[in-house]
């Protein structure tokens, strides 16, 4: 059972947690129907994400037994068959997409179109430098319009999607970064990893910080934004944004830690302090600050 738990990757599941993000910047976070629908949506759409690893599982079970670490997974260890994964695979997508489209046909479409998104990513588009991080990160925007259409009239600012875009980004380029160090070590894990150096990853790591930290400052500071919150003072939660990125450089730069961002952020006490102090800020300034 444990084999087949490592299999659905749930730690992962942090992810998803950008489902929540269009409620929760909707101010509508405290509405229970709306949250409950919304929990609902993504936990779906974990489910449907478990049979998107599955696949890739699948698909580098030879790249696999080559990494270090990911030799140890369900299917590259042999602990599951190939079979077993696929009929698993194909149980929990079918799970969660009607759990989705119960709740939000809109949802559902969108849904589809990640699943579409990650089967040429798997397929393809996986080994293509640059594109793959691309990728990646369009997921990570499709979350958002996932969380969006459970409910018809939920905002979407185009400061978000971007924010969204760009620290997508940020992560991916790190990630690549710890596959670089395992390449120099010898031990090529990757077919595309002769697309990237520690000098191109290092660069593009430092524009896509700055440029998601510039892109924050942007946000809270628009006239539209704080007509919309009705608050001149959500610039202040910029000190976690910034606090949060310097963090996650120092794990990369010094610690050399950057292989899995949902790892590092279930066991790093200083990002989590962090982004609680974020969210806690946010709900001080755009709820409590309104009642």
């Amino acid at each position: 059972m444990m084999e087949y738990l490592k299999l659905l990757r749930i730690h992962q599941y942090v992810k998803n947690g950008f489902i929540l993000l269009p409620m929760f910047f909707a101010l509508r976070i405290t509405e229970t129907e709306l949250l409950w629908k919304t929990l609902l949506v993504a936990a779906g759409f974990s489910l449907v994400a478990s049979s998107i690893y599955i696949l890739n599982d699948l698909f580098d079970v030879k790249e696999d037994r080559a990494h270090p670490t990911k030799k140890s997974r369900p299917i590259a260890s042999g602990a599951i068959s190939p079979r077993n994964a696929s009929l698993l695979m194909g149980l929990i997508a079918a799970a969660g997409l009607a759990i989705i489209f119960a709740i939000s046909q809109a949802s559902f479409y969108l849904t589809l179109l990640y699943l579409a998104n990650n089967l040429l990513y798997s397929l393809k588009l996986k080994h293509i430098p640059i594109l793959d991080v691309c990728m990646i990160s369009l997921g990570f925007v499709l979350r958002l319009f996932v969380g969006a259409k459970v409910a018809t009239d939920l905002p979407l600012s185009m400061w978000i999607i971007l924010m969204t875009y760009l620290l997508a980004l940020f992560l991916g380029m790190a990630k690549r970064r710890d596959d670089v160090l395992l390449a120099n070590e010898g031990a090529k894990v990757r077919k595309n990893i002769d697309g990237y150096n520690l000098e191109f990853i290092n660069g593009a790591m430092m524009i896509m910080a700055s440029v998601t930290i510039v892109s924050y400052i942007s946000y809270t500071i628009s006239p539209g934004i704080t007509e919309k919150f009705g608050s001149n003072n959500l610039y202040l939660t910029v000190f976690f944004v910034i606090l949060g990125i310097l963090r996650y450089m120092q794990l990369t730069f010094v610690e050399q830690k950057s292989g899995s961002p949902t790892k590092i952020l279930l066991k790093d006490l200083f990002l989590q302090l962090t982004l609680a102090g974020w969210v806690i800020a946010f709900i001080l300034l755009l709820y409590v600050g309104k009642s």
